[in-house]
């Protein structure tokens, strides 16, 4: 344990604090304190140590620190989310990907930059920029990653919903933010069913006036029927060799994400998440609480509607590994046990339902697999 604290990032970032400012901080509860005690330095430090990329003076870190809502943090300051998470070598592994049924495909880092790219070169020539929102209705494929990419370093706004949701829940989200473009997949596998996206996507064509593109994702085909004046993924991507589109550094408060609440009360209600925002705490708590860096592989069990694909994708910004899944969970086996111990998985994330119904089944994936590398 002594071991493991004396090398981690938290540890590594206590007495980088304590040299910056001459300071004892002789613990983590030294830190925390400190955290509290002195949050603009506490901030301009997780800046500076991840190595956010950046422009712009980071000074003054906070104005208004007292007002809720009405600080405004970083506001000197200009990024892009896209670019911060493309870093790294071209040769190291950034996405990896399992579905139910077994498939797989994996994406190195020079890979992912490309693709993203290519995708972005394409939606800028249809117009799409600063504040525009690009719409995902998308299983949890690497088509996801890429799009919201795209969308980024276009300074634009990415929004997703898993493809399990009905046209109407669909419409009560989209219908809210109105997307220049749709990105959807012609289905998705659940519990050994194939299920059609199409009829869905087609509906969205319909009833959504905003849009002015609509890419299909190949998943279930290799070449479906879309719905007219629909493209498919491979169409539309841009030919390589076409005008480079550079990452939009944009404000820190600048719009990155609408998520939205669960539709319980009403319309769901749309929560927007600032690009610099969602960057520095993500990066915080990937590296201070999680301990994440290069050499990790870190999963979390979720799909595209729900607020953990966020996180779990910002981790490329350290340059760790991104292990997507789409699927039941438990078809045909202990699936997600499978694919901890085979693709070596080092941070496993998931809900207490799961877990709970591993128990229900009698699964020990402690016995029945090599779990060692799992930190947490």
């Amino acid at each position: 344990v002594y071991k493991r604290q004396e090398s981690a990032r938290v540890t590594e970032f206590r007495r980088f604090i304590a040299r910056r400012h001459d300071t004892d901080l002789n613990s983590y509860h030294d830190l925390y304190q400190w955290s509290v005690d002195c949050p603009s330095l506490f901030w301009q430090g997780v800046w500076d140590f991840c190595g956010i990329i950046g422009q712009g003076p980071c000074d003054p870190v906070v104005t208004d620190l007292e007002r809720m809502p009405g600080s405004r943090w970083f506001p000197r300051a200009r990024l892009n989310f896209a670019e911060n998470l493309l870093r790294g070598d071209d040769g190291h592994a950034a996405l990896v990907f399992r579905g139910e049924e077994g498939r797989t495909a994996s994406l190195t880092m020079g890979d992912l930059r490309s693709r993203s790219t290519r995708l972005a070169a394409s939606l800028a020539s249809d117009g799409v920029g600063p504040g525009d929102r690009v719409a995902g209705f998308l299983p949890n494929l690497p088509e996801a990653v890429i799009a919201m990419l795209a969308a980024a370093r276009l300074g634009a706004v990415w929004s997703s919903c898993s493809p399990d949701f009905g046209v109407q829940g669909v419409l009560d989200r989209f219908g809210q933010i109105e997307p220049k473009v749709l990105v959807t997949a012609d289905g998705y596998l659940y519990g050994g069913k194939e299920l059609d996206s199409l009829e869905v996507a087609g509906q969205l064509m319909e009833s959504l006036p905003t849009l002015q593109r609509t890419v299909v994702v190949p998943f279930l085909k290799e070449n479906p029927d879309v719905p007219a004046g629909a493209v498919l993924w491979g169409e539309y991507l841009a030919d390589p060799t076409a005008d480079v589109p550079p990452f939009q550094r944009m404000p820190f408060d600048h719009p990155l994400y609408i998520m939205f609440s669960s539709g319980t009360t009403g319309l769901p209600k749309c929560m927007v998440h600032s690009a610099g925002g969602t960057l520095l705490q993500h990066l915080k708590e990937h590296q201070l609480h999680c301990d994440l860096g290069p050499e990790d592989r870190l999963f979390y069990f979720t799909t595209c509607g729900w607020m953990m694909w966020n996180w779990l994708v910002s981790a490329l910004a350290s340059e760790a590994t991104v292990m997507l899944f789409d699927g039941h969970p438990l078809r045909p086996g202990p699936t997600l046990w499978d694919y901890a111990d085979q693709e070596k998985i080092t941070v496993f994330g998931t809900s207490a339902k799961y877990l709970a119904a591993c128990d229900k089944k009698g699964l020990a994936p402690g016995r029945s697999h090599d779990l060692s590398r799992l930190r947490c």
